[in-house]
């Protein structure tokens, strides 16, 4: 009876440390297999997007037409580049300071969607 219980306890010690690294290789492989199918590409996509939209804030001059995060249209009459704002025109006599990063995209026109279809 002594044998089979110490046969049962070595069987325990062999199988134990590498039945636990077996056990999470699958959840390992599916991580990696998630990382460079979903995670990765997303991020690239982001950086991507956030590089553009920075390269659109600098590039912003007087008469562009723009639309605010807030969804406010207007054209910018003046640009400051020491404190980093916008003057928009959003009317006829109105005009309102904003920051440069609370311009959400420029306005297209109706002909440039009529030409990119």
């Amino acid at each position: 009876m002594n044998t089979i219980s110490n046969l049962g306890s070595l069987a325990f010690l062999q199988g134990g440390a590498g039945g636990g690294l077996i056990g999470l290789l699958p959840f390992i492989l599916i991580f990696v297999i998630f990382y460079f199918l979903l995670i990765r590409p997303q991020q690239q996509r982001q950086k991507k997007a956030a590089q553009e939209r920075n390269e659109m804030l600098k590039a912003l001059k007087a008469g562009d037409k723009i639309v605010t995060t807030g969804g406010i249209y207007g054209t910018i009459v003046a640009v400051r580049e020491k404190d980093d704002t916008v003057q928009l025109r959003i009317a006829q006599s109105v005009s309102v300071e904003a920051e440069r990063s609370a311009i959400a995209r420029l306005q297209t026109s109706e002909k440039e969607v009529e030409a990119s279809k």
